[in-house]
């Protein structure tokens, strides 16, 4: 692969610099740090090899070093057009959010003759939260474990909406873990779907996962970054969406239907001994209307998230589900 990387002829680079302030927890003011895109050859820099870590919306993610500190990291490429540019504007601008999968340097390099965008990232040794959850087998998740991974993912969720970025495709295959660790860290990847908001409900495109798709986005009218809330009440808890469709069909008319009309329950034994907090969290998450739908900040202060009350203990069932419906899943995925 490395001797088919060249120099792409240069371009210029117009930074976006109307984001707005970071919260406290984002240490770093992109406004003084704009992406600056390389167009050295990689492999000066970086020892590119063929392993594969996981696949994204818009490409292949590999496995690279650093040539002089020896540090691992996930190479991922983009064709370059104005859609790459723009998900790798938005990435960076949000890499200072802890809970944010960094970028760390940028290419624009000819790959097989083709202008191509190579986005070098920290890598994620801990893999998915899918999978995470499905490794665990008879070990369950505990309903306050989920409260923190909620919350880790609440956090991400909450930079992006302060500075007005809704990411359009909060899934459990987008949030990956540092390392094998327990006390690993939960981040936010892919913004192939991601936009900004200029102005109130101004998107339009209807970029989703269908299984985790805000009713809103499956209709002609305009949404805004509320979408990502009803995403986070689809995978909160369970780790499976509670709408299926049938026959890993990408999405039927009946479950486009169940969608829009926001019907879902809490089926046993699953649900039986979760708390009354957790499922009033998914209810005010889970509302067809997106004005009623709870917000990023009404979501931080919740109870269940924020753990001002005690939330138990309580086994949950996800990882037996999940087994359960492994063949759905693949497809899912």
């Amino acid at each position: 692969m490395s001797s088919q990387i060249q120099p792409a002829v240069p371009i210029q680079q117009q930074p976006n610099l109307n984001s707005a302030p970071f919260p406290p927890h984002c240490f770093v003011n992109t406004l003084n740090n704009p992406l600056q895109i390389k167009r050295n050859v990689i492999t000066v820099d970086y020892n590119v090899t063929s392993q594969v870590l996981g696949m994204g919306i818009n490409g292949k993610v590999l496995e690279i070093f650093h040539k002089e500190s020896g540090e691992k990291y996930a190479l991922k490429m983009l064709q370059d057009c104005p859609e790459a540019r723009r998900e790798v504007e938005l990435h960076w601008r949000v890499s200072t959010c802890h809970h944010i999968v960094p970028i760390i340097d940028v290419y624009e390099n000819l790959y097989h003759g083709r202008k191509c965008l190579l986005i070098v990232m920290e890598c994620m040794d801990g893999g998915e939260l899918f999978s995470h959850i499905q490794d665990r087998g008879n070990h369950a998740f505990t309903e306050r474990e989920a409260s923190n991974i909620m919350k880790s993912i609440g956090e991400a969720i909450h930079f992006l909406h302060f500075i007005n970025i809704a990411h359009r495709d909060i899934k459990p295959e987008n949030l990956l873990y540092t390392s094998k660790r327990p006390d690993a860290f939960l981040k936010l990847t892919d913004f192939g779907f991601a936009k900004e908001i200029t102005t109130l409900n101004s998107l339009a495109t209807p970029c989703f996962t269908p299984y985790y798709v805000a009713p809103e986005v499956l209709g002609p009218e305009k949404y805004d970054r509320s979408c990502d809330m009803w995403s986070l009440g689809v995978i909160i808890l369970c780790g499976y969406p509670p709408f299926f469709s049938h026959h890993g069909l990408a999405i039927s008319p009946g479950m486009k239907r169940r969608i829009r009309t926001g019907k879902y329950d809490f089926p046993k034994p699953e649900w039986s001994d979760v708390s009354d907090e957790a499922k009033q969290l998914i209810c005010h998450l889970l509302k067809t209307e997106p004005t009623q739908r709870m917000n990023i900040t009404e979501f931080i202060n919740h109870p269940w998230i924020n753990q001002s009350v005690e939330v138990p203990l309580t086994p949950l069932h996800t990882s037996r589900v999940l087994h359960e419906e492994q063949d759905v899943w693949e497809k899912v995925k």
